[in-house]
């Protein structure tokens, strides 16, 4: 039981890594600055909720796994509204979104 408990926190802790390394390479490769703020709304939703779920099931039972219960429901509450509150933000602003041209179909 122990094998698999550990199996599955890891597995969780390297897929919240790879989030966590997608949505960085996202902040510096995307073009404009919505879809960079959608890779930095990913590397902190995703990928650090998945390394602190990781981390509740390396733990186990005990007042340490509760505090981070109440860090996953924080962070799960605060970083989309961040996220969005910063995109009104620049839309208020008069940043706009870069889009594709239409290209003329033949």
């Amino acid at each position: 039981m122990t094998l698999i408990v550990d199996i599955a926190g890891w597995l969780f802790l390297i897929l919240g890594s790879f989030f966590c390394v997608v949505g960085g390479v996202g902040i510096l490769r995307l073009p404009d600055f919505y879809s960079r703020l959608h890779g930095a709304g990913i590397t902190d939703t995703l990928g650090a909720g998945l390394i602190f779920i990781g981390l509740i099931i390396q733990e186990g039972f005990s007042f340490v796994m509760v505090k981070l219960i109440m860090l996953v429901f924080f962070l799960y509450l605060t970083s989309p509204t961040a996220t969005h509150a910063i995109a009104k933000a620049a839309h208020i602003s008069g940043i706009t979104p870069q889009l594709e041209e239409k290209k003329d179909e033949i």
